[in-house]
């Protein structure tokens, strides 16, 4: 176990964005490896990449090398703590994405030939969507993690919301309104709640590492919220959906009692969204009694496990 504890190298580094903002990323190998796979994370809304660094050790174990970067807006990227919780002045959602593109450019150009899988979580996996719509002939193969379907109405009354929130308060201003629009519902199914993230995970440790990580869990701004649910809406459209490439393998993989994804029930409507744009190769799997963050929950190795056979199956 220690020769392995030695071999294994958490690498920092940042890239510029196309626009000039510094963005903060990891990559994950060991020592002489030789990469069957990249694995490229996209990690969810109010958290950092950091928090995947349990996950990428067992993948490096496995000959695969991760790399992810910390959103706009999220972890080092954000730059301060007041900087948490705001993409940018415009086209948020459209730079993020950037963002994951110019990633995969430095993986390609330093791995060369061998597969580039996407793993998003979460906002991370509504990311993938968007990505994979517009650059899915760039990767092998794609993970949804905790994902969810259309916000319809709902969606729309969030964005009329932003709206009226960015003109009387600017987009910088953070928003209770839509924090509780988004989240408010999530802890009621697991009453009596020991804590407001109960929704997240049945494993007490992990739920209280976030809510001691001062990276984590913040109320986010009015302009982030517009963002996204113009992203999700865009997402979402059947125009937009068709232009996923048919070939690319799609694993989705949710908690029984994850409430972004309705239960199983958005999930199974992202499934079924696919499989009517003609992807060949969609699977879905999911685990009983799990909740929203799978890769911290109880069961966690059983996931782990049945993620690295997709991707062997797929190399």
């Amino acid at each position: 176990m220690k020769s392995k504890e030695l071999s294994f190298k958490t690498i920092d580094f940042n890239f510029k964005a196309k626009d000039g903002t510094k963005i903060f990323a990891n990559k994950w190998t060991k020592e002489d490896a030789k990469p069957k796979a990249v694995i490229q994370i996209a990690h969810g809304m109010a958290e950092h990449v950091l928090r995947y660094e349990e996950f990428a050790k067992v993948l490096v174990e496995e000959d695969f090398i991760v790399y992810g970067n910390d959103h706009r807006g999220h972890g080092r990227t954000a730059g301060s703590l007041d900087n948490i919780g705001y993409f940018a002045d415009e086209y948020g959602w459209d730079l993020v994405t950037e963002d994951m593109k110019e990633l995969t450019n430095i993986i390609r150009d330093e791995n060369h030939d061998i597969p580039i899988f996407l793993l998003g979580h979460s906002m991370g996996s509504f990311l993938s969507r968007t990505y994979i719509q517009r650059y899915g002939e760039e990767i092998n193969g794609v993970i949804l993690s905790g994902t969810g379907g259309s916000s319809g109405i709902l969606g729309d009354v969030g964005i009329f919301i932003a709206k009226r929130e960015i003109k009387k308060n600017s987009k910088r201003a953070k928003s209770e309104k839509l924090n509780k629009l988004s989240f408010g519902g999530f802890n009621k199914a697991f009453a009596p709640n020991r804590t407001e993230f109960d929704w997240l995970s049945r494993d007490y440790i992990s739920v209280d590492k976030y809510i001691e990580d001062p990276l984590c869990g913040d109320v986010f701004t009015a302009g982030f919220f517009y963002d996204m649910l113009i992203g999700l809406k865009d997402l979402n459209n059947k125009q937009n959906i068709n232009r996923t490439p048919k070939n690319l393998p799609i694993l989705l993989i949710s908690g029984e009692k994850d409430p972004v994804g309705k239960n199983t029930k958005g999930v199974l409507q992202v499934y079924k969204s696919y499989e009517k744009a003609g992807i060949k190769d969609i699977t879905y799997k999911f685990y009983k009694d799990a909740r929203h963050e799978i890769l911290n929950e109880i069961n966690k190795e059983e996931i782990y496990t049945d993620i690295i056979n997709w991707l062997n199956e797929h190399i």
